[in-house]
């Protein structure tokens, strides 16, 4: 046995974990890398790395995630747009009758 395997291996798994809470709040690989890197100081490459292996264990688990992604980032975008032409109809003149 190699010596601190087992402090690598309980290291693996405590980023695999900031990574399932990365999940939680939906964000994406490159969001988690930042968030991981700025607040626990974990090297990019080893969240990226331990990512990656995620994905290969959990394909379907990670296209459904991704698919989630996408309904929810054109969900937001419609919102956008109803909250922009509310806005916009608000903004006329109340007592201007047609």
């Amino acid at each position: 046995m190699i010596m601190g395997d087992s402090s690598s291996t309980s290291y693996i798994r405590m980023v695999q974990h900031l990574i399932e809470k990365c999940l939680l709040f939906h964000m994406n690989k490159e969001e988690c890398l930042e968030a991981l890197d700025k607040h626990a100081n974990i090297e990019p490459v080893i969240t990226s790395t331990v990512w990656t292996e995620l994905e290969k264990e959990n394909k379907e688990f990670f296209e459904a995630y991704a698919k989630e992604r996408e309904e929810r980032a054109s969900e937001m975008e419609a919102m956008q747009r109803i909250q922009n032409a509310l806005s916009e109809a608000a903004s006329r003149d109340p007592d201007e009758h047609h």
